[in-house]
């Protein structure tokens, strides 16, 4: 573990048994009860002198008073898990059946936790706000927290988080100018036409026909209204219609996902989706259900100054290993409170063969003191800067 001057109350070996322990307790957003409980047990055992805490639902926000008021960094950690049934067969593997934190956030949670205990026994020099957010996989929470009003006087001038990342090394810092990952939106067809039997098609109305349209139609989207230079993706992942071979059906269900690497892109794709689906239920005179859910998952898009700031931190320190990282069509919420909040995102490498959401998934733990080091460093330097403005 890095010596310093400075105390911080949670040891490496700690931060590892506090892993294992949220580990073995995943579940899903807004529903994450046990989650909060554990977490706020761990807060209140550090020192409380600079602290004061909040609870919105199953968040916790834990504002650390600085030497100087005025200015406030942010900090925020995801807390919920997946539906997926674990499969690593770790002596503590969750304990909820069918609830998995296979996308890592255990390790968000741990790292923050790591950060917030050095800053708990070392007054910052401007105000902290650490950000223990529901929801991040199925319910957009940084947006309902967001705009919740929770925040208040609270509220930071800028923001940082991390994602870990399988396909990196045990604790590298990963980072980009620019879109990190790309914003998201669910996509929900139905077209509802008349049913009937296969021999007599002039007395039915085939939604089986109009889905294929719609599903082809679908795919110019990207290669003929998405600048080339720039990406997209529409993936069309579920086609559910019928019953039995020589019955037409008389609906389709046609559900996937819109990934943009900028806002404006992810809008245009949206309108074309609308238009495609809109033609198709016009010309097969059948209605149409259609459903574009976004919610919060805008892109993470960096801010340049506070991103330049970091990158230049990470890649000027001996005992961090950055690397300059390409844009992921992956979405994360955590690009709502970018679009309100100048700050970065970046990527902790955890070096697994598995992938994010995969139920075998086992990060390396010795990625937490690494990443807790790293980001300790950076917000002391960065306060500094910013309490000097």
């Amino acid at each position: 573990m890095k010596k310093r001057d400075e105390k911080m109350s949670l040891t490496e070996s700690e931060l590892i048994k506090i892993r294992r322990q949220l580990h073995q307790i995943p579940e899903i957003g807004m529903l994450e009860f046990e989650t909060q409980a554990k977490l706020i047990e761990i807060i209140r055992s550090m020192p409380q002198t600079y602290f004061e805490i909040k609870k919105w639902k199953t968040a916790i926000l834990v504002h650390v008073h600085g030497k100087q008021q005025g200015y406030t960094v942010g900090y925020r950690t995801d807390i919920d898990g997946l539906p997926v049934e674990e499969q690593t067969g770790l002596a503590y593997a969750s304990r909820h059946k069918g609830r998995m934190h296979a996308c890592g956030h255990d390790i968000h949670m741990t790292v923050a936790l790591g950060i917030l205990s050095y800053f708990a026994e070392n007054q910052p020099q401007v105000n902290l706000t650490f950000i223990f957010q529901p929801a991040e996989e199925n319910a957009s929470g940084g947006k309902q927290l967001y705009e919740s009003g929770i925040l208040g006087e609270w509220m930071p001038d800028e923001i940082y988080a991390f994602h870990d990342n399988p396909e990196l090394p045990v604790g590298s810092i990963g980072c980009r100018q620019g879109t990190l990952f790309a914003g998201t939106c669910e996509i929900h067809a139905k077209f509802i036409g008349k049913s009937g039997h296969a021999a007599f098609p002039h007395r039915a109305n085939d939604m089986v026909v109009a889905g294929a349209q719609f599903v082809n139609q679908i795919q110019t989207i990207v290669s003929r209204n998405v600048d080339p230079i720039q990406a997209g993706v529409v993936t069309l992942g579920h086609f559910s219609a019928g019953t039995i071979g020589n019955v037409i059906s008389g609906k389709a269900q046609i559900d996937g996902t819109i990934r943009a690497l900028t806002q404006k892109n992810n809008v245009l794709i949206q309108k074309r989706v609308r238009k495609i689906a809109d033609g198709v239920a016009e010309s097969f005179e059948c209605k149409l259900e259609l459903d574009l859910h976004q919610g919060g998952y805008y892109p993470v898009e960096n801010n340049p100054q506070t991103t330049a700031a970091f990158i230049d931190y990470m890649k000027n320190t001996p005992d961090v290993d950055f690397i300059e990282t390409l844009p992921a069509m992956t979405g994360e919420d955590f690009g709502f409170l970018l679009s309100k909040i100048p700050g970065t995102m970046f990527w902790l490498g955890v070096e697994s063969p598995y992938s994010l959401h995969s139920e075998y998934f086992a990060p390396k733990e010795g990625a937490i003191i690494k990443g807790v080091n790293a980001m300790i460093g950076f917000l002391k330097k960065r306060q500094t800067v910013v309490g000097n403005k």
